[in-house]
């Protein structure tokens, strides 16, 4: 009797490896997935978020321009639409900065060995079609309420590549055009301001 307990003791104290050819639970290991602070992998996340911040300069040029015509063509509509002063002076302004500006995009996207769209998309003459039906202060509210929402956008996006772009001359582009940007966002919303407070003479 006692040698069968201690036979018996023996077999519940063998190694891991003969329980789990008894059909015993495998030994305890740690988890191969686990991430380490000292392995490669660990940067995985960053690189990622490097990845994401990273501006594409092709896309971002071909953007700014069809964005660039698309203001010069709604800037042309409201100078002949808009009832208020106050936006016809807007409009006229930005025809003549975008015109500036997408002359400058131009030379800087051919130097770059970058092709740019020379007409609108669908998407941009759509919007100038449906602007092109409205008159009045309704032509107004609508075209103040796209410029800003535009503007805003074009920061966002000019101010990107300015910090993340790639290419030197696009890079330079978008710095020197951003303050530009800004101004004609601060206009917006002071037009957008004026248009919630009194009517816009």
């Amino acid at each position: 009797m006692r040698r069968d307990l201690v036979l018996c003791l023996t077999l519940v104290g063998a190694s891991p490896a003969l329980a789990q050819v008894h059909g015993g639970a495998p030994p305890m290991t740690q988890p191969a997935n686990r991430s380490n602070p000292n392995e490669p992998n660990s940067s995985l996340s960053t690189n990622r978020d490097m990845q994401i911040q990273r501006a594409d300069d092709k896309k971002f040029l071909k953007d700014a321009a069809i964005g660039g015509m698309a203001e010069v063509e709604l800037g042309k509509l409201a100078v002949q639409k808009a009832s208020s002063d106050t936006v016809k002076q807007f409009a006229q302004k930005m025809v003549d900065d975008h015109t500036k500006a997408n002359e400058e995009l131009k030379q800087v996207a051919s130097k770059a060995n970058i092709n740019v769209p020379d007409s609108l998309d669908s998407k941009h003459q759509s919007k100038i079609d449906k602007l092109s039906k409205l008159s009045g202060t309704e032509f107004d509210r609508v075209y103040i309420k796209e410029q800003l929402k535009d503007h805003q956008q074009d920061w966002k996006e000019f101010q990107n590549e300015a910090e993340y772009g790639d290419h030197a001359e696009v890079k330079e582009f978008a710095s020197k055009i951003l303050p530009t940007l800004q101004e004609h966002l601060s206009m917006a919303k002071d037009l957008a301001k004026q248009k919630r407070n009194t009517a816009i003479k």
